[in-house]
């Protein structure tokens, strides 16, 4: 987006976090920093659809834009808006905007559900009512104060010294300002013990632990204290996938994990992964990505 076109007060912020991160980002790739929860993306072209599976998270653009897509929906973002993402979900991303004269710049900050009932608990801010869960993922519009707490995070980078001290702090204080806006009901829901959004976090949890192994639903409804039917409804709500789905997805991407970075065979990984049938891995694969596993890793060892 041009910098004429975005609303009045972000521009300084945006000004100054594109040339502290040019200098800091001198080449493309995933770029990991000293703060554990922070992490940065450089890409001067536009990339291919990536699968990955993002943990809870705020997703700022500094240059650029991306797109994010989970089951219909595609979110859209730049840097007028964030994306978040309240639990982990199975995204398919892509850099849409990026050129080597105006690289893509992005930073993902990761959150936890206890960093957000800390603040719930020790802030005046509303807790949310009990109500069915909503959506796992959101867009929200970018703000002055917002930007300016993540340029400070970014100024950290110049006294590695008070990283320790003072990155918790201000990480809080963006986690806060994501709760004041008017989706923070999103990322508050799951934070709540007790509530429906609640259990189906803990569900997720729980199919990350034992991916590899059958997933019975009811079961699993069982152990998050609620009904076959309201369960099922309610973790499509918020992962826009049944949980069935859900675990296929966690299954497909380990795999092509294990294939790409420990040059494990196709067979071994899906058994690795729970697979009882390689033939089955095959197609569910090749549906997922468009290709079967040696097309696919034969093409990604081009790229």
């Amino acid at each position: 987006m041009d910098r004429e076109m975005q609303p009045n007060g972000l521009e300084p912020y945006l000004s100054e976090l594109s040339g502290r991160l040019n200098q800091l980002l001198q080449t493309d790739g995933l770029h990991i920093t000293e703060i554990p929860s922070l992490h940065m993306m450089r890409a001067t072209a536009t990339s291919e659809p990536i699968h990955s599976m993002y943990a809870p998270s705020l997703c700022f653009i500094v240059q650029g834009a991306k797109s994010a897509a989970l089951g219909q929906e595609i979110y859209h973002y730049n840097p007028t808006t964030y994306l978040v993402t309240s639990v982990h979900l199975p995204i398919k991303s892509e850099i849409t905007e990026a050129s080597p004269e105006v690289p893509f710049i992005g930073l993902h900050l990761e959150f936890t559900p206890d960093q957000i009932l800390d603040i719930l608990q020790h802030t005046d801010l509303a807790w949310p009512e009990e109500s069915e869960p909503g959506s796992g993922i959101f867009v929200g519009k970018t703000n002055s104060q917002l930007l300016d707490a993540l340029l400070r995070l970014v100024k950290l980078f110049d006294q590695p010294a008070e990283i320790p001290i003072l990155a918790p702090l201000i990480t809080r204080e963006i986690l806060f300002r994501v709760l004041q806006g008017e989706q923070g009901h999103l990322v508050k829901q799951f934070a709540v013990i007790g509530s429906q959004a609640h259990a189906i976090a803990k569900a997720i949890q729980l199919i990350h632990r034992d991916y590899s192994k059958p997933l019975r639903v009811e079961e699993l409804a069982k152990e998050v204290n609620m009904a076959a039917s309201s369960f099922h409804k309610h973790f499509k709500q918020v992962t826009a996938l049944s949980p069935l789905q859900y675990q296929k997805r966690i299954r497909l991407q380990e795999a092509r994990h294990l294939m790409i970075s420990e040059k494990m065979g196709a067979a071994d990984a899906a058994f690795q992964v729970g697979y009882e049938s390689p033939s089955q891995f095959s197609r569910e694969y090749a549906r997922l990505y468009g290709l079967p596993p040696k097309s696919d890793l034969k093409q990604a060892s081009i790229q």
